[in-house]
């Protein structure tokens, strides 16, 4: 891996990229990096969510699109099997990933391989296999094909709530034991060292959905990784952490393509900036952050705090309408000082960089 600026950038693009950074041919970088970037703009994902009628996973559909149950346009949920052939969910922060809502396979009585074929396993980047009780022989069945097949699973068990409900007091001895429960249940299945995770598809933020999301982060390549963080729910601390990171690596890449575009004078400053490329940079840390007016609404109902007490807390001004131009441009003037010093130390590739910067840092103020 490479390493420019603080940023790591991907394996493939590292020669070329060094090459030219070290020939000074600033344009040429500036291409592999537009390259990179179009690659990352352009990956898709095919996530396929399957088990028995009632456990759950439909409301997992909803839950990792971010919204409710009864939401338009949400995944339809019931106690008996309401999904009969694959069925496509976009997720409204991209579109190019797709949660696949998949009948379970006792649903169409096919045998696992047939089942596989019947839901064209091959567009799906992995399975989650849910169950609200016991995991049975057909899950283990459709795990071993998959595992055949080379793709990754994951074995989820919902509802874990009901579960625990009114054992608050020995509520982590409970999660322990019944980890323990559900990994010897899959042994004896088949499967040497099973991970199940506890998770409840109304509450995100509760049990091991955080220790699911870092499992997927850590097995899939770094394109995909980076686009499915970005767009998951803002469950925890650490979801929050890692999308601040990843937004604060895109910084370099957008600099080096900056390099190259035409550029829109702004008071205050000795060069113009791209004011699209600083807008659309802008919007994404603001909805990966969940600084939205629609984001913040289902913050508000989903932890009963009301709207304006939210936006009251909030310090960042990015949580009001549009990112245009002109508000880009204001913003900028109130770093015009500070950009223009920065400028002054380290050239026209710092002052981009100081740009981005300031756009980032106005977001999460």
């Amino acid at each position: 891996m490479l390493y420019f600026a603080g940023i790591i950038m991907a394996d493939k693009y590292e020669e070329n990229i060094k090459s030219a950074l070290q020939n000074k041919d600033m344009a040429g970088a500036a291409e592999i990096a537009q390259e990179y970037l179009d690659e990352l703009n352009n990956v898709r994902m095919n996530i396929a969510i399957t088990g028995e009628g009632g456990s759950g996973k439909s409301t997992l559909v909803n839950a990792l699109r971010g919204i409710k149950n009864k939401t338009p346009g949400a995944a339809p949920t019931g106690v008996t099997e309401t999904t009969m052939k694959p069925t496509a969910y976009i997720h409204p922060q991209n579109d190019k990933i797709v949660i696949w809502d998949l009948p379970g396979i006792g649903t169409v009585n096919f045998t696992a391989d047939k089942y596989l074929k019947y839901v064209e396993f091959e567009k799906y980047d992995f399975f989650i296999i849910v169950s609200s009780e016991r995991f049975r022989e057909n899950d283990a069945k459709l795990a071993k094909e998959i595992q055949k097949m080379k793709k990754n699973f994951y074995f989820v068990r919902s509802k874990i709530d009901n579960m625990f409900l009114n054992l608050t007091a020995f509520l982590f001895r409970l999660i322990l034991l019944t980890d323990l429960y559900f990994n010897a249940e899959l042994k004896k299945l088949g499967f040497e060292s099973p991970k199940v995770f506890l998770i409840s598809g109304c509450s995100l933020h509760l049990y091991e959905f955080s220790d699911l999301h870092k499992t997927l982060l850590e097995e899939l390549p770094e394109l995909q990784r980076d686009t499915l963080l970005l767009a998951l729910p803002n469950t925890s601390l650490d979801v929050i952490e890692e999308k601040k990171k990843t937004l604060e690596r895109k910084i370099t890449w957008l600099t080096l393509t900056s390099t190259v575009v035409a550029a829109v004078p702004v008071p205050g400053f000795s060069e113009g900036v791209d004011l699209k490329i600083i807008s659309k940079f802008t919007q994404q840390c603001r909805e990966s952050l969940g600084l939205t007016p629609e984001l913040l609404q289902k913050l508000s109902e989903l932890s009963g705090v009301p709207l304006e007490d939210l936006k009251a807390e909030l310090k960042s001004p990015l949580t009001g309408g549009e990112i245009t131009p002109t508000f880009v441009i204001n913003v900028l003037i109130r770093f015009a000082v500070v950009i223009a010093s920065m400028a002054l130390q380290g050239g026209s590739f710092t002052f981009r960089i100081e740009v981005l910067d300031k756009m980032y840092f106005y977001t999460i103020l």
